[in-house]
């Protein structure tokens, strides 16, 4: 029997009673199962079960301002206004939603409906925070304006939740690595041995980040590195990561496109980690297009990006609802296959794709018990509602990944020579030793 507190009052509150019932229809027979709720007036509904989470609904016009429109936004924009919150594991919320909405049953869609407009009518949101592009979609500018909205947060709001060389993407836990430093170390050589990077190349670092990459190939597997990005706060700390390691003469970092590298001469290799998301799918042919009239023939590209899963969206998923508003404005996740095939039909030979999802799923939820545990530190830094924001895109995002609706793939390619011949070893043997 689940146990119901409430507040001593004159009488019951019709709202708090009916926030309750449209509970029980939304979840029905899991209704407090796994998860406690308390409401905003005090009242506590304790699990029959452990509870991983505690659901925190903390206005009358809550769960109205969440479901109606039923959409994803809808619930992000309650979340992120403090309307609804979560206190425990966000990922288990966010899962659970998942399922919740997955099965509910359409025909119980109008007493759900009836209940909510019992409820009060949500007044009017802040939409601070929003992304609101102009122009035309992948354009120069608008990508621009998309990396900015992302990236050019204060570093010290990234160092809250990132590892001590701020690696904004999937880490490698490899056999051994416990710690989510090593683990984006770990990944970096993953990445730059499997291009077979050697002293003197000359590396294209596509979408650089704050310059982790680029430092570790001058420094360690001595190349001679540009890193592009379109964030100039990221541009500011490479450069600065590039001065202090003493590599300006074999390591330089642009803010550019990586559409306006037409005339730098060709790159031995060429690496883009995390940045494909941006691409979008209309664009996918010039930025393969691209890669491959920047490289030397016999020359290697690494893509290492966030595929969909192929029954999600065959033509290409656009990242709509809280995470295209709130998050990654004009992100767009394709299939992988659909993207190897853009890159085989511009003539790069597929040579090896590795999916990492399992280990995108461990770093995000290394970086949602970061952000939680410097909570102070990131708020003070960005805002409450940044906070919000993002401690649930990267619980859901964790969620994503381990129930396998995205992937991570790291992709070897291969510009050949006129005679068909690639510079790779014969086996991955020497990935491994």
């Amino acid at each position: 029997m689940m146990a119901v507190r409430e507040m001593s009052e004159p009488r019951v509150d019709d709202r708090r009673a009916t926030a309750i019932a449209v509970l029980r229809l939304l979840f029905g027979d899991g209704f407090a199962r796994a998860f406690a709720v308390r409401l905003w007036d005090g009242t506590e509904i304790e699990a029959s079960e452990t509870a991983s989470f505690t659901l925190l609904v903390n206005a009358p016009e809550a769960l109205r301002a969440a479901l109606l429109p039923p959409d994803e936004l809808s619930a992000g924009r309650a979340f992120v206004n403090g309307l609804l919150d979560c206190e425990g594991d966000v990922e288990a919320a966010v899962a659970l939603l998942q399922r919740t909405f997955a099965t509910f049953e359409p025909r119980a869609f109008p007493s759900l409906l009836a209940l909510l407009m019992r409820l009060p009518k949500p007044g009017a949101y802040d939409h601070g925070g929003e992304a609101h592009l102009r122009g035309r979609r992948h354009s120069l500018a608008r990508d621009r304006a998309a990396i900015g909205f992302h990236y050019d947060q204060p570093i010290a709001f990234y160092r809250a939740f990132l590892d001590r060389d701020l690696v904004y993407s999937c880490a490698y836990f490899d056999d051994g690595v416990e710690t989510l430093d090593h683990a984006q170390t770990a990944k970096i050589d993953h990445v730059l041995r499997k291009l077979r990077l050697q002293a003197g190349e000359r590396l294209l670092d596509i979408g650089c980040g704050w310059g982790s990459l680029v430092v570790r190939a001058a420094e360690r597997f001595g190349a001679r590195v540009l890193g592009v990005t379109l964030s100039t706060r990221q541009h500011e700390e490479a450069l600065r990561r590039v001065h202090q390691a003493g590599l300006s003469a074999s390591a330089r970092v642009e803010l550019r496109d990586y559409r306006e590298l037409q005339h730098e001469p060709p790159f031995d290799k060429i690496v883009s980690v995390g940045m494909f998301e941006h691409v979008g799918r209309a664009k996918l042919p010039e930025y393969f297009e691209t890669a491959y009239a920047l490289l030397r023939p016999g020359g290697l590209f690494l893509n290492h990006g966030i595929s969909a899963h192929a029954g999600e969206h065959r033509g290409g998923l656009h990242r709509k609802g809280f995470v295209e508003r709130f998050v990654f404005p004009d992100g767009e996740l394709v299939a992988i296959s659909d993207a190897l095939q853009v890159a085989e039909r511009t003539g790069f030979e597929v040579r090896d794709v590795e999916n990492l999802r399992e280990h995108y799923a461990r770093t995000l939820r290394c970086w949602v018990a970061n952000l939680e545990r410097n909570r102070a530190a990131a708020v003070e830094a960005a805002d409450e509602r940044t906070y919000r924001v993002w401690r649930l895109y990267m619980a859901g995002s964790a969620q994503g990944f381990a129930a396998g609706r995205m992937g991570l793939h790291q992709s070897l390619l291969a510009r050949p020579t006129v005679a068909g011949s690639v510079e790779l070893p014969a086996t991955r043997r020497d990935l491994y030793v």
